[in-house]
């Protein structure tokens, strides 16, 4: 079965940055686009990015575009999403998706076959 292992999160101050790792398992990972999504206490889990199984195509939630870039290394079944200027909104479970259908050709938002078991990243003021 898929299986899809973050890792990265932590706890950094304010303006830092985070880099986060998905390692995935069970499926052809060059075929699938891939993403990550965040859930903060007390909030609904959301978008944050999302890339296509070529790297062609990303889509980033307006609230980290200009700090996050999500990008994969296809001979590693790894994505990553590299964090800069970090925020204290920024604070959350970020959870690694893989998508539910193969060689999606534009990303969106909603695309979710599989999750992760999410990594904590918390940013201190």
């Amino acid at each position: 079965q898929v299986q899809l292992v973050e890792s990265g999160g932590g706890l950094v101050q304010a303006g830092g940055s985070l880099r986060l790792s998905c390692v995935v398992t069970g499926i052809t990972f060059s075929r699938y686009a891939m993403g990550w999504f965040r859930q903060a206490p007390g909030k609904e889990r959301e978008f944050v990015a999302g890339i296509t199984w070529s790297g062609d195509s990303t889509l980033y939630a307006d609230s980290v575009k200009g700090r996050f870039t999500v990008s994969r290394d296809n001979a590693k079944n790894t994505v990553y999403l590299q964090m800069n200027s970090l925020k204290p909104e920024d604070t959350a479970v970020y959870y690694c998706a893989a998508d539910r259908i193969e060689y999606r050709a534009t990303m969106v938002m909603d695309f979710v076959g599989s999750w992760g078991q999410g990594t904590q990243v918390t940013v201190s003021s």
